[in-house]
């Protein structure tokens, strides 16, 4: 609930209500506790909270729970019996101005982004690469940035690889080796990728991240993304997060502190952000987290245990909501013991104690106050929502979908040229100049041996010209010496009959 005074009344406790400051409210913050303690109701009171002052939030909702913040709440006897111990008389139930995203586009806005915007850091972290994978995968974006080759979607990034792979010796020399294996491998990644459907993802219109920095009526708007079958891929859920808000930190401009954020951010299901994340990739994420703090963004963090979150990562969250945990294991014990280590004690109550003894809707609270520092920490029992707690019908949502002033932007895609046409263009020339080249050696060893097969006739032809001359030459001296010969012996012959006459 926000008040005059710049104010959000989240809690109530023994000594009276629990305020966060709002020039404070993007100092970050932690909501935290086991399945069941109230966490959703947590996030849906605060993120209202600030609707209410003009402050939008984005939200990850991954039951279809939250999508209730779009339609007003109603009287129940459990609220009726809390506005008393709350002080509030007549509490106002209204819904939020809010917009559904989903990045499969089933229910809400479809939210794109290109292969470039995504990066080979965040792209590698996706794909699950080792390092000398993720060595390849820079070297085809330097590649492809160095060409001018836009790559907007899996098709393009795949041409590309092929296209590198092909011709890794002309780029080994300026690039370091690209081995055909990592190639290999990088593209059984996008393939499996693909078959999840995260496809659908990668494209364009991409997605203007100040379409989430809107209000409605002095209320800020509530984008809540659609994230129960996104979370059957936990890397691409927390890739896809991480590159939201590393867009917000790219594309806002620096603003300092201000009377109240522009923007809250809710990571839900945090611990999936940092599962199986290199270091390079904390520290970047831990960089990104300090910085985006004076863009006028805040980010929440909102899961199970605060042993999910990395140490110089939770140093920087300064609003805290614990709400009961459970510990039935050393490690869990020991993790109670240094959420505890984490509040600013409070002499009425041991801390540790308290986390074990938490009830649903109660939790230990403790914000910044107005000069930054972390108050005392309160036991104290959460505000119920304002609007409705539970998820709305599917009837409802298309409703809002349609009525949304982003209708229409981003539900169809397009293709325009991008690496991909570029490539398969590159590829049909070089196929047509190897074909007329193919066609004329043909051509042209036609036309030799058509040379040789005339040369040669023409060869035999001497040769039978040859032949016949020597052979009538042959036949002549035959003939002339047959017929002298024949003279010769006529006349021998006949001398000889003409002497034996008249002898």
């Amino acid at each position: 609930m926000f008040t005059e005074d710049r104010q959000f009344y989240i809690a109530h406790c023994d000594n009276g209500p629990l305020y966060l400051v709002g020039k404070m409210a993007n100092r970050h913050g932690l909501i935290a506790g086991a399945t069941g303690t109230g966490k959703t109701v947590t996030l849906q009171v605060l993120a209202e909270s600030f609707s209410q002052a003009g402050v939008p939030c984005f939200m990850a909702d991954m039951k279809g729970d939250l999508s209730g913040i779009s339609q007003a709440g109603r009287m129940s006897g459990f609220i009726e019996k809390r506005c008393p111990e709350f002080g509030i008389e007549n509490p106002q139930f209204q819904g939020m101005p809010t917009r559904f995203f989903d990045v499969f586009g089933e229910q809400g806005h479809p939210l794109r982004a290109t292969v470039s915007d995504m990066g080979p850091q965040l792209l590698a972290r996706l794909l699950a690469l080792n390092e000398t994978q993720t060595g390849v995968l820079n070297i085809v974006f330097k590649i492809a940035d160095e060409r001018g080759l836009l790559l907007i979607d899996m098709k393009d990034l795949r041409l590309m690889l092929d296209y590198v792979a092909k011709n890794a010796k002309e780029f080994t020399t300026g690039y370091g080796n690209i081995s055909a294996a990592s190639v290999g491998a990088i593209q059984r990644a996008l393939l499996t990728l693909e078959a999840e459907g995260a496809d659908q993802f990668f494209g364009e219109p991409a997605f203007n991240v100040y379409d989430f920095i809107q209000t409605e009526q002095g209320r800020g708007v509530m984008n809540v993304l659609a994230a129960d079958k996104l979370m059957l891929n936990p890397k691409l859920y927390s890739t896809f997060l991480l590159w939201l808000l590393s867009e917000l930190y790219t594309q806002l401009p620096e603003v300092g502190d201000l009377e109240l954020p522009k923007l809250i951010f809710f990571f839900d299901e945090a611990h999936m952000l940092f599962k199986d994340t290199s270091k390079a990739l904390v520290d970047k994420i831990e960089q990104v987290i300090r910085l985006v703090r004076s863009k006028g963004v805040g980010v929440y963090f909102v899961t199970q245990s605060p042993d999910d979150i990395p140490e110089a990562i939770a140093g920087q969250l300064g609003n805290r909501i614990l709400h009961g945990l459970r510990a039935y294991t050393p490690k869990e014990q020991k993790a109670v013991r240094a959420a505890a280590q984490t509040f600013r004690a409070n002499p009425s109550f041991n801390t540790e104690s308290a986390i074990l003894e938490l009830g649903t809707g109660e939790a230990l609270v403790s914000f910044l106050d107005e000069k930054g520092a972390p108050c005392v920490v309160e036991r104290a029992k959460i505000l119920f929502p304002l609007s409705q707690i539970g998820a709305i019908s599917d009837e409802q949502r298309q409703t809002i979908i349609r009525q949304s002033r982003l209708y229409g932007t981003y539900d169809k895609s397009f293709d325009r040229e991008s690496a991909y046409e570029v490539l398969v263009a590159e590829q049909q020339e070089a196929e047509k100049r190897a074909q007329k080249e193919a066609e004329e050696e043909a051509k042209r060893k036609e036309k030799e041996a058509k040379e040789k097969e005339k040369e040669k006739k023409e060869k035999e032809k001497s040769k039978s010209r040859k032949k016949s001359t020597t052979r009538k030459a042959v036949e002549k001296t035959i003939n002339t010496t047959a017929t002298t010969f024949g003279r010769q012996l006529g006349k021998s012959i006949f001398r000889s009959i003409l002497g034996g006459i008249f002898k």
